[in-house]
């Protein structure tokens, strides 16, 4: 690559920012992607002239550099085995059920371990290939953690991020990972480590005390490089969040507002909407909210007439066995709480396998009075806040797990162990019952929390953080 055509700022990440459209004619199209990773980072590639290097979302695809909406793209190419092996395997199969307290089996497999080195490779050399002398790369998540290292290793000129959005287990279960000193090392060839709550960072120092020679203290560890020079890391919670303030334009406009008009109607005007929404993960703690909602009903505390639970699940690895496995549970146990308790004009629970655009989204957050987030275990789970968000002066109740790590921002939330199935019932019957007064109370000093914290704060507090730590250490 030219060095004029090189890139001040990269963002390495395993899916590019973009989804691939193909119309009628066949003609493809790439439309920006609705996350709020790319809303975040979009102004910040726009104004620094970046790149982006991601996987276009499909196997066997090989696509040169493009632009979309003003971004640079640098499409990475995965063969049908590097999707089965580094993303569906070690990804998938050891990583996140690893840093998900181990709800399901980590399966350790070498020959998946062994992709995934090869797939980071390749990231790493593309990132490294596009980046200026002296520019910054910032890597994503629990599918690259080797990348910083190999970059390092490639680029020593460069500064580095890296930022983890799941939970960073407690060493007694990351201690189970065969390549636990290598995946440690290739995290600490970043100059500042970013993870979701104070806890994760803990529970990442805590692993690098215990597993490589490298002295801590505080918030830094000392590495030492392979040119035998000294080098201070960062490790620091940096709370992801989004952008409210599209969120609270989308839930005032008169459409949408008529769209959740038409929820309400659609599900026979209960008196509560219950609402949850979630990839289908065993993560997200749907059986266990799902077990509440029918003993509520099995008890006569609740019925039909009183409340519908509408419970959103979008597909989500769908070719792994666990996933398989939990869209069967789920599926009979909705079949039977409704097969029990439907009547002619109601629905206990209205089970929606789909993906919804942002807009029907927003509509179903306006319609629903109470708001499930029940996760064993989340990095932060962004459904939350955007429930907050959008609702406006609607009132409306959280009902959150002291597990996601939303939970240490919205303090307004009923905060709930997912695992306490009375507990959860009586958080739901508590919400049900809330004097609107109290609920406006909460929903704003959660929206004020939201406002100050949003996702442009959070890409600047980590990009400032960086960009500070190495000021500090070129003096």
């Amino acid at each position: 690559m030219p060095k004029s055509s090189l890139s001040e700022l990269v963002i390495v990440a395993n899916r590019l920012p973009v989804d691939r459209v193909v119309d009628a004619d066949g003609e493809v199209h790439w439309h920006t992607s609705p996350g709020g990773l790319v809303t975040a980072l979009e102004p910040v590639i726009r104004a620094a002239k970046g790149a982006w290097v991601g996987w276009p979302g499909a196997a066997d695809i090989e696509l040169e550099q493009f632009e979309v909406d003003g971004m640079t793209l640098i499409p990475m190419t995965l063969s049908a085995s590097d999707v089965a092996l580094y993303y569906e395997g070690f990804s998938n199969d050891t990583i996140w059920p690893l840093y998900h307290d181990v709800i399901a089996p980590p399966r350790y497999r070498r020959v998946w371990w062994e992709a995934y080195e090869r797939v980071n490779r390749r990231f790493a050399e593309a990132a490294a290939a596009a980046t200026a002398p002296g520019g910054t790369i910032w890597v994503h998540d629990y599918q690259l953690q080797l990348v910083p290292r190999m970059v390092r290793n490639l680029r020593p000129d460069v500064t580095i991020g890296y930022f983890h959005h799941i939970p960073f287990p407690a060493y007694g279960l990351y201690s189970q990972l065969p390549w636990r000193r290598q995946v440690l090392d290739g995290l600490l060839g970043a100059d500042v480590i970013g993870f979701q709550r104070v806890a994760d960072a803990g529970n990442f120092l805590q692993a690098v005390r215990r597993q490589l020679p490298y002295p801590t203290h505080k918030s830094r560890v000392t590495v030492t490089d392979t040119n035998g020079i000294d080098r201070s890391v960062t490790v620091k919670p940096f709370p992801i969040s989004i952008d409210v303030a599209e969120y609270q334009a989308i839930a005032k406009r008169p459409d949408v507002m008529a769209r959740a008009a038409e929820i309400r109607e659609e599900l026979g005007h209960p008196r509560a909407i219950l609402l949850g929404v979630d990839r289908l993960d065993y993560t997200k703690g749907i059986r266990h909210r799902l077990k509440a909602f029918g003993e509520l009903l099995e008890d006569e505390d609740l019925s039909v007439t009183d409340a519908t639970l509408v419970q959103v699940a979008s597909p989500s690895r769908e070719r792994v066995a666990a996933y398989m496995q939990l869209r069967d549970e789920i599926e009979l146990t909705v079949g039977r709480i409704n097969g029990i308790f439907d009547t002619t004009g109601h629905t206990a629970i209205r089970y929606l396998h789909h993906s919804y655009p942002r807009d029907e989204m927003v509509a179903m957050y306006l319609a629903a009075d109470v708001m499930l987030v029940t996760a064993l275990r989340d990095g932060m789970n962004l459904v939350a806040k955007e429930y907050v968000a959008a609702r406006g002066s609607n009132g409306g109740v959280l009902v959150l797990s002291e597990f996601a790590g939303a939970a240490d921002q919205l303090q307004g939330a009923l905060l709930i162990n997912p695992h306490d199935i009375d507990g959860m019932k009586e958080a739901i019957m508590a919400a049900i019952d809330m004097p609107h007064a109290e609920q406006t109370r909460r929903m704003r000093a959660m929206q004020r929390r939201l406002k100050r914290d949003d996702v442009a704060a959070w890409a600047e507090a980590f990009l400032h953080e960086l960009h500070s730590h190495v000021r500090e250490h070129n003096e």
